[in-house]
C-alpha cells in the first residue's frame, strides 16, 4: 500500500481525503501514542459512536459530544441516568442512538472498575500493545491482539467493542503504527512511541 500525495504535497495514507480537518487528524493525532485516561476512554466511547458511520462524521461531532458527555471525565458519564439519556437523544449536534448513548454510561461504570483494578486506563490498554512489526499490506481490520482486547472488554461487561472496534481503538491511540511507509506521520509516531517512557 502507498501513501498518496495531496496537493500540499505532503505524502500520507491513502484513506486520508482531501478535507482539511481530516488531514490534520491523520497528521497529529492519528497512531500518535495516548497514555492520558480521559482520551482513552473518550476515544473508547466514539469508536462505539463511530459503528456503522464515517470517522469523519463523528470527527466534526467531537467537540459537541465532548459537551454532551461531560469531557468524558468517566466518573461524571457514570453517574448519567435516565434522565440524561433523554436529554442527549433531544441533542442534535451528537448520534442520537439510544443504543450508543446507554453503552457509553455502561462503559463508564466498567471503565471505572477497570481503573480502579489496574490504577489507571492505559496501564489496561497499553498491555495489549502487539510487539513492534511493520504496517501490514493490505491493513487488516482486526488482529490477534485486538481480538484478545475486545474478547476481555467484553468480559467485563463492556459494550460496541468487537475487535474491529479495538483494532481501531488500538490505531488511533498509538498501540499500533498502521502509517504506511512513505508517509509523512509514520516516523514522527514511531519517535513518539519510543520516546514515550515507562507506563507509569
Amino acid at each position: 500500500m502507498k501513501p498518496t500525495a495531496d496537493e500540499d504535497g505532503i505524502a500520507r495514507c491513502a484513506w486520508v481525503t482531501s478535507a482539511a480537518d481530516y488531514r490534520a487528524y491523520h497528521d497529529d493525532e492519528w497512531g500518535m501514542p495516548v497514555t492520558d485516561d480521559v482520551r482513552l476512554f473518550e476515544k473508547l466511547c466514539l469508536e462505539g459512536f463511530q459503528s456503522g458511520l464515517s470517522w469523519l462524521t463523528i470527527l466534526r461531532k467531537r467537540e459537541a459530544f465532548r459537551s454532551a458527555f461531560a469531557g468524558f471525565d468517566l466518573d461524571k458519564v457514570a453517574r448519567f441516568n435516565t434522565r440524561s439519556v433523554d436529554r442527549l437523544l433531544k441533542d442534535a449536534s451528537i448520534v442520537r442512538h439510544r443504543g450508543k448513548i446507554e453503552s457509553t454510561i455502561n462503559n463508564a461504570r466498567r471503565a471505572a472498575g477497570l481503573r480502579e483494578e489496574h490504577g489507571s486506563l492505559r496501564r489496561y490498554f497499553w498491555s495489549f500493545e502487539p510487539d513492534r512489526r511493520p504496517t501490514p499490506d493490505p491493513i487488516p481490520a482486526q488482529t490477534e491482539a485486538s481480538k484478545a482486547l475486545s474478547k476481555d472488554l467484553k468480559q467485563r461487561g463492556f459494550s460496541f467493542v468487537g475487535p474491529t472496534t479495538a483494532y481501531a481503538f488500538m490505531q488511533a491511540m498509538g498501540l499500533v503504527n498502521d502509517h504506511v511507509a512513505g508517509c509523512a506521520a509514520r516516523e514522527r509516531c514511531e519517535r513518539a512511541r519510543a520516546d514515550r517512557g515507562a507506563l507509569v
